[in-house]
């Protein structure tokens, strides 16, 4: 950092990665706490000798400068190079800077290969939200844990496991593919054994834990890891909260990964607009449509996944998007994604799996075929990360006839329900769908058809959370 970056830094307003502390004497008992977020975050600028303060609720930034900077320099590095606060040595690289005639020092602070990093014990550690430091929950704290297995994890040996416990009817389906998209691959003319050994499949007899994953049987599957789920949902609105049903279609459970894709690819196929290919996947080898960017994340969101969360890999479709979210976060900064290759996958046999049928790309995380959605569809893609989940969210084209329908969309035998649903709406905002279907006289499924009609056509809209909102006529 040179000093115009500093005073542009100043200036700014993007704090997730800087942090000013007054340290005018001393290192300031708070500074431990931003290293460990930074550490435990994407790194960050820490500097000594400026004073912040607040009038009607805007920010100035002073120069005070930090008396005896090279006592105070010597001592914030002597801790963080050694074992007495932290549990593991931080690398720190310094700089000091001469601003008016008064000394400002400037510690950068690397992200972490080993997390997490805490002071003194696990209950102390930190994590940067947005321009603060704030104590991690114990919950992100196990999933810091759990991806120091990263790139490792998927590889292991799944002791009590065998063969018998392949589902069978996933591992030909998975081998027929590779004869008809990669014929070329040596491994097609070897036997089942030799092939799931040569895979990383199995090894020693033993399944590997993302062998397993991707291509077991669910009782073998859940007997290690009795959480795991991969979830689709299709759900009418905008959002969970404005939804007028909790969903109108979910896939029912799977054997394992190499299911759950080709159930999920399907339905993604019929979500949206994709040209006709003599593949039966429907992706032609040059591929460049809307499909193949979904594909992607799909197979990014597989392959990646922290499959011993809390919480499940979920594709959620919504009118007006399509949403990826992902146990585990991105391994790097969300800030140089697409602009580098990056190679490191969470789950790296799980991965080939998919690179061996050619469903995936050779490096990284596919993300230029991800972010071509943008040029494809003028729509927005987003990537958001933090400690525990990833997202990536694909906005959706609106089509213009279908936002300016009217009553057009109600059919002759639903208009009569239709208005009666807005009369009473009208009366009572807070009825629930099961009040409306009582009063109407209907079946919940057809006011919920109703409503899901009334509101693409721009006649109602839900206002909050689907159990503690309220409806508005417009």
């Amino acid at each position: 950092m040179t000093k115009e970056e500093l005073l542009n830094r100043l200036n700014g307003v993007e704090w997730n990665d800087f942090e000013i502390k007054e340290a005018k004497n001393e290192v300031p008992k708070t500074a431990w706490e931003t290293v460990s977020a930074f550490s435990n975050s994407f790194g960050g600028w820490i500097v000594f000798g400026v004073k912040e303060r607040r009038v009607r609720g805007k920010s100035t930034y002073e120069i005070q400068g930090v008396e005896n900077a090279e006592k105070v320099e010597q001592d914030f590095v002597t801790v963080l190079r050694s074992n007495s606060k932290f549990n593991q040595r931080i690398s720190v690289h310094t700089a000091k800077f001469d601003i008016g005639g008064k000394a400002v020092l400037a510690f950068y602070i690397p992200m972490s290969e080993y997390k997490p990093v805490y002071i003194s014990v696990p209950s102390n550690t930190y994590i940067r939200i947005g321009s603060g430091d704030q104590r991690a929950t114990e919950y992100e704290i196990r999933a810091m844990q759990r991806d120091q297995a990263f790139g490792k994890k998927s590889n292991e040996a799944v002791f009590g496991s065998c063969y018998d416990d392949i589902n069978q009817g996933s591992f030909q389906d998975y081998r027929n593919f590779l004869r008809v998209f990669n014929p070329d691959l040596s491994y097609n003319t070897l036997s089942d054994t030799e092939f799931a050994v040569k895979t990383g499949i199995m090894s020693n007899g033993l399944l590997s834990v993302g062998g397993l994953l991707m291509f077991g049987n669910i009782d073998a599957i859940l007997r290690y890891n009795p959480d795991f789920l991969i979830d689709y949902m299709e759900i009418p609105g905008t959002s969970v909260q404005d939804a007028s049903t909790r969903y109108t279609f979910r896939i029912q459970e799977q054997e394992n990964i190499w299911e759950y894709y080709k159930v999920i690819l399907h339905r993604l196929r019929t979500r949206i607009d994709n040209p006709y290919s003599p593949r039966p996947d429907g992706i032609a080898p040059d591929d460049n449509t809307r499909l193949y960017c979904l594909r992607e994340a799909l197979v990014n969101m597989l392959a990646h996944a922290d499959y011993f969360s809390e919480i499940h890999s979920t594709v959620r479709v919504f009118d007006t998007s399509i949403q990826l979210q992902n146990p585990g976060s991105f391994p790097v900064n969300l800030k140089i994604l697409g602009q580098t290759i990056v190679s490191q996958p969470r789950n790296p046999n799980i991965l080939r799996f998919f690179k061996l049928a050619k469903l995936s790309e050779n490096g990284g995380y596919g993300i230029d075929k991800i972010l071509n959605w943008k040029k494809l569809t003028d729509c927005a893609v987003t990537i958001e990360s933090d400690i525990t989940k990833s997202e990536v969210r694909f906005d959706l084209p609106i089509n213009v006839n279908q936002r300016q329908s009217t009553s057009n969309d109600i059919d002759d035998a639903e208009k009569s329900i239709a208005e009666q649903v807005l009369t009473l709406i009208g009366v009572n905002t807070y009825m629930s769908i099961a009040e409306i279907a009582n009063a109407t006289n209907q079946s919940k499924s057809s006011i919920d058809r109703v409503i899901s009609k009334l509101k693409k056509s721009g006649k109602l809209i839900r206002v909050g959370s689907a159990r503690s909102g309220k409806w508005k006529v417009l």
